[in-house]
């Protein structure tokens, strides 16, 4: 059955591969826009026939090379280069902690990253990350537009690999449109088969690679290769393929029109200085053929350097035609620019046709004016300042945080006992935090009262009277502290007093304040 026809123009052209100059002209000897014949207005349809949901039509992006091609496979080499090679990157932390660079250790509630070591109550690291991420992304928005979406954007990374996988084996744009409207044969289903193979097994390491953040990568690769690894994994994988396969190799486009919410939020965050991937139709326009535009030059008349080849839409990976101006669909990717660079070099007609630009600046160069790029202005500034403070102060408390921590709970019932002797007592659960690589001793004392014993429950106090407790390498431990006051006044209802954790090594000390209660 035939397919329905790929390029929506309103004079419906062919669609046109690149071509050379005399190819060019002969084609764009057409008619141009301006003087196709109106077709007939249909009358208004009513609200009940107007339907709800766009037919999907199948997007054939042609191959193209230039300067936003390159810094595209560039960027999509480095970062899936580096996911799926950064889990069997070795870090040495010592005999006490895991080699493996980058890993979330469920199990011991660990997150590591090269010489960075994360702890469960440090997780407002993680806040600090996240308002990074965020504010970065409007900073990006700010300055150009939806580049993440068009460069570092996981869909776009992958989308771009599958991409180029289904040229490989079906052909490019022109190529793989007429196979498809001829009858399958045993040739083509091998394409296709050796295609979709191949796209499974990238989804397939692509979960992999993920569920190695999680655990030893080598130790897990081997587990997984001989069926021994825990089910969890395997499901995680299978899991991932398949969102991978899926929205990659069949949803594509689909994703970023109606599954991603940036599209419709990054609007609201632009502003008129924005630079973002614009046809410049004061270049542009009026359109008309190569050869029709020479003529009309030669006589003085306006005539522009658009003559409706439609490389820019044949490119785009969301079929997006960037002359009918700002789009949802349009992910910034420039690949536009790049076809229409190549079209207009063989016309011999100055590039950047398609270009980052800002209507700004076009409705300026109408009026006779400069155009400028304005990349630092309050909302730019604001948004770099907070990136640099938030990542100042991330910076700085890891510097400068403990190498130990202390943690207190009161007992709830009772909240206090009196001894036969008439002193109080009161009852804590002490939590020690030792984030070093290696055993230390800590001595706990307790200030605020004027009279206090410290007993830990279960462990005998040194010769000295003082309490000691050893704590293993990057471990925690919990122990029960009961502090009596044999003061004769009695204290008032709730006493603030300080618990201190004394490294008997380092000197190094981390303190806590809780309540003493009374009667």
């Amino acid at each position: 059955m035939a397919l329905p026809p790929v390029d929506f123009r309103r004079n419906k052209k062919k669609a046109k591969q690149s071509m050379t100059l005399a190819e060019l002209v002969k084609e764009s000897e057409v008619k141009p826009a301006a003087a196709v014949a109106p077709s007939v207005v249909p009358e208004p349809q009513s609200d009940d026939d107007i339907p709800l949901y766009a037919p999907r039509r199948k997007i054939y992006p042609q191959s193209v090379s230039g300067t936003f091609r390159r810094i595209k496979w560039a960027v999509l080499i480095v970062t899936l280069g580096i996911y799926y090679l950064l889990p069997f990157v070795r870090w040495d932390r010592g005999p006490n902690a895991p080699s493996q660079a980058v890993l979330i250790d469920f199990p011991n509630t660990r997150f590591y990253f090269f010489f960075i070591e994360l702890w469960p109550q440090e997780v407002y690291y993680l806040t600090g990350l996240l308002i990074l991420a965020a504010v970065g992304l409007f900073l990006m928005n700010a300055v150009a537009g939806r580049i993440w979406c068009g460069y570092l954007c996981p869909q776009t990374v992958w989308t771009d690999l599958f991409f180029a996988i289904e040229r490989f084996f079906e052909g490019d744009r022109r190529e793989h449109m007429l196979a498809d409207r001829q009858k399958m044969t045993v040739k083509r289903f091998g394409y296709k088969a050796a295609k979709h193979f191949t796209w499974l097994m990238v989804a397939w390491w692509t979960g992999g690679a993920w569920v190695l953040y999680f655990a030893d990568a080598p130790t897990l690769v081997k587990e997984l290769a001989s069926g021994t690894a825990p089910f969890v994994a395997y499901l995680w994988i299978g899991i991932l393929t398949l969102t991978t396969y899926s929205l990659a190799g069949h949803l594509r486009e689909q994703v970023c029109l109606y599954m991603c919410p940036w599209p419709r939020i990054q609007a609201a965050l632009t502003d008129e200085y924005a630079l973002n991937v614009t046809y410049r139709y004061d270049r542009g326009e009026p359109r008309c053929s190569a050869k029709k535009a020479e003529q009309l030059r030669s006589a003085g008349a306006p005539a522009g350097d658009c003559v409706d080849c439609l490389q820019c839409v044949h490119v785009c990976p969301t079929g997006v035609d960037i002359r009918d101006g700002a789009n949802l669909g349009c992910i910034q990717c420039g690949l536009c620019i790049d076809a229409c660079d190549a079209v207009m070099a063989k016309l011999g007609r100055p590039t950047r046709l398609i270009a980052f630009d800002t209507d700004l600046n076009i409705k300026r160069r109408m009026e006779g004016k400069q155009a400028f790029v304005k990349i630092f202005r309050m909302r730019t500034l604001l948004y770099a300042a907070i990136i640099a403070i938030a990542g100042g102060i991330m910076i700085y408390t890891l510097a400068t945080r403990d190498g130990e921590g202390i943690s207190v709970i009161h007992d709830r019932n009772p909240m206090y006992v009196r001894l036969s002797d008439g002193a109080l007592r009161n009852a804590y659960t002490v939590r020690i935090v030792n984030k070093q690589l290696k055993y230390r001793d800590f001595i706990l004392t307790v200030d605020g009262l004027p009279s206090t014993l410290i007993d830990f429950v279960g462990v005998p106090p040194r010769a000295d009277g003082r309490q000691l407790v050893t704590v293993g390498p990057d471990q925690t431990k919990e122990v029960r502290v009961t502090v009596t006051d044999y003061a004769t006044t009695p204290p008032a209802p709730s006493t603030t007093i300080l618990f201190r954790l004394i490294d008997i090594d380092s000197g190094e000390v981390a303190e806590v304040r809780d309540h003493f209660f009374g009667p």
